[in-house]
Formats: C-alpha cells, sequence, structure tokens
C-alpha cells in the first residue's frame, strides 16, 4: 500500500436524545495508532475494494446522495456507503441494517469482510444517514484520507446501542458522550469542526447546512460547499 496515497473513507455520527441531551457514539484510537494515536473519534475507516462488491438495501435520502456524489467517482458512492456500514460494525459491533431471512442463506456469497454481517440475519442499509461533511488529511501526514462524514440517529442501528460486546479492539473505552462533553476529550481537530457542524444542524434542522469541505488546493487548506 502507498501510504502517500490519499484513501477514501467513511465515518459515521451516530446521535442518541438529539431533541434534548444529545449523546455521540466515540472511542479512542490506540497509543500504538500510526494515524491519530490516542485520539477519541467516529467509527470509520478506508473504504477496501470489498466493499464496492456488496449491495445497500437501502439509500440515504435523495439529496445526500446528489452531494455525496459531486466530485466523486459515480462508481465510489455506494462503496463510501457500505464502508460506513462496515466500519460501524466491526469497531462498535453495531449494525446499520435491515433484518432479512435471506441474509444467512447467502452469507458465504459475500467477500469475507461482509459474511458474519449477513450471518445474522442482516442486509447492510445507508438509510437514515445524511452526508454532512468531507475533509481531506492535510499534506505532511503520515496516513491521509478523503473522508465524507455521515450523521444518523442512534435508532439506526439494531439492537441494544449499548452493547459494544461484538466490537472488535480498534477503538477502546467506547462510549456515548454528551455532546456539550466531547471538547474536553483528546479529539483531532477534524472532529471538533464536525462536531461544531452536528451541533448546528441540532440546533437549526430546519435549514439547509449544504456540505462544509475542507480540502488543500495548490499547498493551502481552504473551506468549499457541496
Amino acid at each position: 500500500m502507498d501510504k502517500t496515497a490519499i484513501r477514501n473513507a467513511a465515518t459515521v455520527i451516530l446521535v442518541r436524545n438529539g431533541n434534548s441531551n444529545p449523546l455521540v457514539l466515540m472511542g479512542q484510537r490506540g497509543h500504538k495508532a500510526a494515524f491519530m494515536p490516542n485520539k477519541f473519534v467516529f467509527p470509520g475507516g478506508a473504504v477496501d475494494t470489498e466493499d464496492a462488491q456488496v449491495a445497500l438495501a437501502q439509500l440515504p435520502d435523495k439529496i445526500s446522495m446528489q452531494r455525496l456524489a459531486k466530485n466523486t467517482d459515480p462508481a465510489l458512492v455506494q462503496p463510501l456507503l457500505l464502508s460506513a456500514v462496515r466500519e460501524m460494525w466491526e469497531e462498535t459491533g453495531h449494525a446499520m441494517a435491515v433484518a432479512d431471512a435471506s441474509a444467512p442463506a447467502i452469507a458465504e456469497q459475500q467477500p469475507d469482510a461482509w459474511q458474519g454481517f449477513f450471518k445474522q440475519g442482516w442486509l447492510p442499509s445507508a438509510q437514515g444517514l445524511t452526508f454532512i461533511f468531507r475533509a481531506i488529511t492535510p499534506p505532511g501526514r503520515p496516513r491521509r484520507f478523503d473522508a465524507r462524514f455521515f450523521l444518523g440517529d442512534a435508532d439506526l442501528i439494531m439492537g441494544d446501542p449499548d452493547d459494544f460486546s461484538k466490537a472488535s479492539d480498534e477503538l477502546s473505552h467506547l462510549k456515548w458522550i454528551p455532546l456539550q462533553e466531547t471538547r474536553s476529550y483528546d479529539l483531532p481537530f477534524v472532529t471538533e469542526v464536525v462536531l461544531a457542524e452536528v451541533q448546528a444542524r441540532l440546533n437549526n434542522p430546519q435549514i439547509d447546512h449544504g456540505v462544509p469541505f475542507f480540502s488543500h488546493d495548490g499547498g493551502r487548506s481552504q473551506f468549499l460547499r457541496l
């Protein structure tokens, strides 16, 4: 793998109690991680080639799909969404899915990373996710990602939102953190910016906020809007 290449990635911000005392799901990266060690982050990660080999049962809203496709290879849109679903499942044990009795029967036809998901009787779903932010890691970092951030309600996940027993060990200290307390944690800069966007959307859900895009052109950082 070319460690200097910019990899496409997807991240999910799940919110509980959005109308009263909102909580967001976060976990801590390991101290030996090459990218953002020790930082508290949202579940997410790079798109895998296997994500293009799986079908989504449900899609997000039309506006999110249009904005996700802007300045993006059309063939990458659904893999980005599937990556968001897969990373949530792997890192937290939570599935964004629809129950389907036929899923276990087709599990072995899926790529290795997806077989366990289907064996649970689930089909991956991105319905209810809203595309809210895009950011490219600045130059000079050990890893660079073109990350798309998706906002969703905790009701999108199957089962108990406090049950992390199926999570991998990629993130530790998984917890639902009060949104007002997140800045007391060790956060990457981009996470702080995204949290401000989440707060703005929760405060004014009737407004079309667009999608901020933090990019770098000619060595200059800039905020655009998709």
